[in-house]
């Protein structure tokens, strides 16, 4: 049954998985890409099992961001679009595969590329896509490596919007990435400094990541924050972006350079939510994504940990990185 365009979602499965667990309440999360289709999926749950369907209208921005009211409310949640994060007994991931031909934008991007060592890199949606990539690539006369990455990594070559060690393992003169977007390739840019091309098989469009825009925009934003004095340390509640470790260790470094600085949890950190503390800046222990993606969203200044240590004074300019959840 085709229910998401472009993408692979095996509703057998899913249905027989809630037969043999015999469960009576089954939750549904998915991305907002997907969500067009949840009711669709639901009622071929509920046309098809006994089972009663909840599903999620809580924003889904990865595998991090588990509903946990979802998972105290049913026997089952299919959490869509997504590889496994954080093990939970009753949580099935739906990674749901592309099914885009890559074949035209990898032609591309072999009479784009400018190395001849090439690491490949992708999201979930297309990692089962990595060996015909490969393929393509070595037959035009490149050599290509594709790493393993770390404990969050489920599948060789994978990168998160919060992790890219997939990259450090291997040693390569530059990237190709597969997907759509350009958060993850400039993630992968920032955090290993090598050259990324963008091969987009959505759109059928290639192009090497340019950084000089964020980085005059990231640099611009530890500039504004050298003198503030009150500053909140965000973490976030979400079981897969949780640092509080992280967070209470900037606190006391914080307060040993002179800063007043408090810890804030929230779930979902929105403009709103931080409009009322009146601290001068933030510093983000949360998805690295909202300190590079929403940044001017914020009433002041938001930082990443990395940033936030030269605003103190213990990390130079020049060595400023991408800030990751790692294992």
């Amino acid at each position: 049954m085709k229910l998401i365009e472009n993408f692979d979602i095996d509703l057998e499965s899913i249905i027989n998985m809630i037969i043999q667990e015999k469960a009576t309440k089954v939750g549904l999360q998915l991305p907002e890409g997907f969500k067009r289709q949840a009711m669709e999926i639901a009622g071929y749950i509920e046309d098809n099992t006994d089972a009663e369907t909840l599903i999620s209208g809580n924003p889904c921005y990865g595998a991090c961001d588990l509903d946990m009211q979802l998972i105290k409310d049913t026997d089952l949640v299919f959490h869509f679009g997504h590889s496994r994060l954080e093990p939970s007994e009753n949580v099935v991931y739906i990674e749901a595969p592309s099914h885009l031909d890559i074949s035209d934008v990898v032609f591309q991007a072999a009479d784009k590329l400018k190395g001849k060592r090439i690491g490949l890199l992708t999201t979930v949606q297309h990692v089962h896509k990595l060996e015909e990539v490969r393929k393509i690539l070595e037959e035009n006369g490149f050599e290509t490596i594709i790493g393993k990455g770390d404990g969050r990594i489920v599948h060789p070559g994978q990168v998160l919007g919060c992790n890219f060690s997939a990259a450090y393992d291997i040693t390569c003169e530059e990237y190709l990435y597969i997907g759509g977007g350009k958060f993850h390739p400039l993630g992968i840019a920032l955090s290993t400094g090598k050259p990324v091309l963008c091969a987009n098989p959505f759109s059928s469009s290639i192009e090497y990541i340019d950084l000089r825009q964020i980085m005059k925009q990231r640099y611009a934003a530890i500039a504004k924050t050298m003198e503030k004095k009150r500053f909140c340390i965000l973490v976030s509640t979400k079981p897969g972006q949780e640092r509080m470790q992280l967070a209470r260790d900037i606190r006391d470094i914080a307060r040993e350079n002179g800063k007043e600085a408090y810890i804030v949890t929230m779930d979902l950190i929105t403009p709103d939510q931080l409009l009322q503390f009146q601290a001068d800046a933030y510093v983000n222990t949360a998805c690295p994504r909202i300190a590079i993606d929403e940044a001017g969203r914020f009433p002041a200044p938001m930082l990443t940990p990395p940033e936030f240590e030269i605003v103190l004074g213990i990390r130079e300019w020049e060595e400023l990185v991408f800030d990751e959840i790692r294992e």
